[in-house]
């Protein structure tokens, strides 16, 4: 779980030390950009925003009740970002699965591409899907019961 956090945790350092240092210099605009900017690209490689992750095994009897696909994904991925961003709202009703907090949702992506842990991976009907575009993933959910 801590290794979702890296990433996000780095950028946010990363702006303060550029803001502290801007603002030393006298340069409280550069400081504020600085701090704004980096501060907003690790809230979206964080995973907050995501919806919160179920295990592989919940997803997928989720998605068997209500025919709604489900997506393999990990925190940091810009594809994963792309997606969820494109989908807007609707995301929330997708089943989401962290493979970095569930091996068994490691494992599953690992079998749909032949052994990389490529994300996301979206399995709709029990067919998986490797980084489909967002506008498929979103006549799939219109296709779901």
């Amino acid at each position: 779980m801590t290794r979702a956090w890296i990433l996000p945790l780095l950028l946010a350092l990363t702006g303060a030390l550029g803001a502290a240092g801007s603002a030393a210099r006298g340069d409280t605009a550069a400081a504020a950009v600085c701090a704004l900017v980096l501060t907003l690209l690790a809230v979206a490689h964080s995973p907050l925003v995501f919806p919160r992750p179920v295990s592989a095994a919940e997803a997928r009897r989720r998605s068997a009740d209500d025919g709604r696909p489900v997506v393999f994904w990990r925190p940091g991925c810009r594809y994963c970002l792309r997606l969820r961003l494109a989908l807007g709202r609707r995301a929330g009703l997708l089943h989401w699965v962290d493979i970095w907090r569930d091996p068994e949702g490691a494992a599953a992506v690992r079998a749909a591409t032949g052994g990389d842990e490529t994300v996301p991976t979206v399995l709709v009907a029990g067919r998986p899907y490797v980084n489909p575009g967002p506008a498929w993933v979103r006549e799939q959910l219109g296709r779901s019961r």
